[in-house]
């Protein structure tokens, strides 16, 4: 399986899901594996330990210093540390990294509503390249650094789907924690869509909240990628089976979906 496989873990998604064992058996068939973790549960537990109140700005996390701090912490250390271990349990060799390691990831503030938050400019996979050269499985904190060495937060999904591009990924797969994106109509997720029906679903606000991301990634990674998923990270094997194209896993987003 001589293929790139970058997987956006979420960071609602449990950890006694199947993940680690899917990506020993990608990394023993020849597969380059990349992992881009979330946090947000857990960066808002540790906020609220330190009497510190979550705010949000259009579905964004508000990031001052004090939060920011607190962000670096979870991602970089306990949550990143959590997955490399799992995987290495598993038999996966893996190796913890940061957006900031050689300006991995640069961006820029987004916006002084949402604080220290970054839109990311450029991507030097140069880093998650060399963990991958030496039979790695790269596992990747978003954090973002500005071109003067100011750290900012930077949406898990975006940063997911800008790496997949920067590698030339074969595949991208949203782990969350439903089964698929849902066409509002009361008959489940839909199995298959294109970046067109994406965006008629998001202006018609069917597709709403933190699911936007998620869908803009995979539409994002078309750009390299054949094929995207977003899938229900609980379930076992999700990954396995989404690879393998079974039927009724998650959706599919790609450009020849026309359902």
């Amino acid at each position: 399986m001589n293929r790139t496989i970058v997987v956006k873990l979420g960071g609602s998604v449990g950890s006694d899901d199947t993940l680690p064992v899917d990506v020993a058996q990608l990394r023993g068939l020849g597969a380059r594996v990349v992992l881009v973790h979330g946090g947000g549960p857990l960066i808002t537990e540790w906020l609220a330990r330190l009497g510190k109140e979550t705010h949000f700005v259009d579905g964004l996390r508000y990031t001052d210093g004090e939060t920011l701090d607190i962000v670096r912490m979870v991602l970089a250390g306990l949550v990143n540390g959590d997955v490399v271990a799992r995987l290495a349990t598993a038999g996966a060799r893996a190796v913890g990294l940061s957006g900031s390691d050689d300006r991995m990831l640069l961006a820029q503030i987004r916006d002084a509503r949402y604080g220290l938050v970054g839109e990311v400019e450029a991507v030097n996979p140069a880093p998650i390249q060399c963990a991958l050269g030496a039979g790695y499985v790269a596992v990747v904190a978003p954090l973002a650094v500005t071109s003067d060495g100011t750290f900012l937060n930077v949406n898990a999904d975006t940063a997911a789907a800008e790496i997949a591009v920067a590698l030339g990924a074969d595949t991208f797969i949203s782990l969350t924690d439903v089964d698929g994106v849902s066409a509002g109509d009361g008959k489940g997720p839909m199995r298959r869509m294109s970046p067109t029906m994406a965006r008629e679903l998001i202006g018609a606000g069917v597709i709403h909240g933190g699911m936007i991301p998620k869908v803009e990634a995979c539409a994002r990674a078309l750009a390299v990628a054949r094929a995207a998923y977003i899938v229900d990270g609980r379930a076992p094997h999700v990954v396995i089976d989404a690879l393998r194209a079974a039927d009724g896993v998650g959706t599919v987003v790609s450009t020849d979906s026309r359902e």
